[in-house]
């Protein structure tokens, strides 16, 4: 029997999502925009890098499921500070913020207080993917400097720094460099990883 063919949305000729599965349908019944929550949900059961009333700040936060989640994790005081290319169109909890801005920003006062500082910074950025995964991974690696540095600046003595990575060549450099500034440092590929995906995580806890 022939495949059905695909459009670039991800969608074949009757209109079904061909990455849909029993995590889409649950995210779905459970009010998350994507399935990429239960990545996050996975990586604080077993790491434990939020808290209540931490400060979060999760980089491209878009569609918005892990600032659900993150939400969730550190009611009382805590707040959780999104940012993203792509705008947020869900409805988000009061102790939730998210701003269309590239993180190269987030230097500017009038998006972000420079006095801010939080307790965890999430990154589940990736890039738009061509096909070929070399440059795939290069741009990965790209994205991730680019969280690792916002990690340096706003991460509080002792925060913790969640970054998604694909698998290359530069792969251990980042690690490395990662490893330098955190007193640990974990690889991590929650089961909600697709089989094929190449994602991987980084857990880095306690900034030195």
């Amino acid at each position: 029997m022939a495949a059905k063919k695909k459009n670039k949305s991800g969608k074949n000729k009757s209109g079904k999502n061909q990455w849909a599965d029993h995590l889409t349908l649950r995210a779905k019944a459970e009010n998350y925009p994507a399935r990429s929550v239960y990545k996050l949900e996975e990586i604080q059961k077993k790491f434990k890098i939020m808290k209540k009333n931490d400060q979060v700040l999760d980089l491209g936060c878009a569609p918005g499921s892990w600032l659900l989640y993150a939400a969730k994790q550190v009611t009382g005081g805590g707040k959780v500070f999104g940012i993203d290319l792509k705008p947020i169109e869900i409805k988000l909890p009061d102790n939730v913020v998210a701003a269309k801005d590239n993180i190269l920003n987030l230097g500017d006062d009038s998006l972000l207080d420079n006095n801010l500082r939080f307790n965890a910074v999430l990154s589940d950025m990736a890039p738009a993917t061509t096909g070929r995964k070399d440059v795939d991974a290069l741009r990965s690696f790209e994205l991730c400097n680019m969280a690792l540095r916002v990690a340096e600046d706003f991460l509080v003595q002792n925060g913790h720094f969640v970054c998604k990575i694909f698998q290359g060549n530069d792969f251990n450099i980042f690690q490395k460099n990662v490893k330098s500034k955190f007193k640990e440092c974990k690889i991590f590929k929650p089961e909600s990883c697709r089989k094929q995906s190449k994602e991987i995580y980084i857990i880095a806890k306690g900034k030195k």
